[in-house]
């Protein structure tokens, strides 16, 4: 059974960087093409904003790279330099995007909230799961092991597979909210638009990985605790 937690781990990390590597190609790709609007990312966010009637939520640069997201907690879309001041479709797809997700939390989307909810407990739980399960598989010297311990740490991880699966449709509807913007504002033109809607399909597929490893790593703990709970 530890041998099929190493295949699933392994499969779904080749995966997962197959999907981050086409997520970098394409944002390079579509870093080279401008809009038609020659709007900033920085620009087309607060346009956004604007016209969401959101005049609460600022717009600020910070570092790194595809480093974007937005703050429930101080309210500010925090755009990456090459978002923040490019005028391509790669910045109009993830300014718009992050605009998304303030959206979401001026509208009380109820997948945003659930989520928020479980951040304390995925805290916790993404930090002790692995560990408790180790021990209650009683791997690296962990003793013989103990179906209870083990049975605490799927717990722990299934929390962390629920707030995976909850990420998902917070992640697809702020895409949607921010592609149905970008042409009805026209800020992006038709094959633009096209560009940008394949640019973030890529960014959801990193999401939509993560979340199919959760579940199947979660099920073959299920099947080993089963399997020693009858022994």
């Amino acid at each position: 059974m530890t041998l099929g937690i190493m295949l699933i781990s392994g499969f779904f990390m080749l995966l997962g960087m197959f999907v981050q590597f086409r997520l970098k190609s394409k944002f390079n790709q579509y870093s080279q093409v401008l809009t038609s609007s020659r709007m900033s990312g920085k620009e087309i966010a607060e346009k956004m904003l604007r016209d969401n009637v959101i005049y609460d939520v600022k717009v600020i640069s910070v570092d790194g790279f595809l480093s974007d997201h937005y703050n429930p907690v101080n309210k500010t879309i925090n755009l990456s330099s090459a978002v923040y001041e490019g005028r391509t479709v790669a910045a109009a797809a993830v300014a718009a995007h992050e605009c998304g997700h303030a959206l979401q939390h001026a509208r009380s989307y109820s997948m945003l909230q659930l989520r928020s909810k479980l951040v304390p407990a995925v805290q916790i739980s993404s930090s002790l799961s692995q560990w408790v399960i180790i021990a209650g598989l009683g791997m690296f010297g962990f003793g013989g092991g103990n179906p209870t311990i083990l049975l605490i740490g799927i717990v722990l991880f299934a929390v962390t597979t629920l707030f995976s699966l909850i990420t998902l449709p917070v992640e697809l509807d702020a895409s949607a909210r921010a592609l149905k913007w970008l042409d009805t504002a026209h800020i992006t033109k038709t094959a633009e638009h096209q560009q940008a809607k394949d640019a973030l399909k890529w960014a959801a597929l990193t999401y939509v990985i993560a979340a199919l490893a959760s579940i199947a790593m979660l099920v073959q703990y299920i099947l080993i605790y089963q399997s020693r709970t009858r022994d």
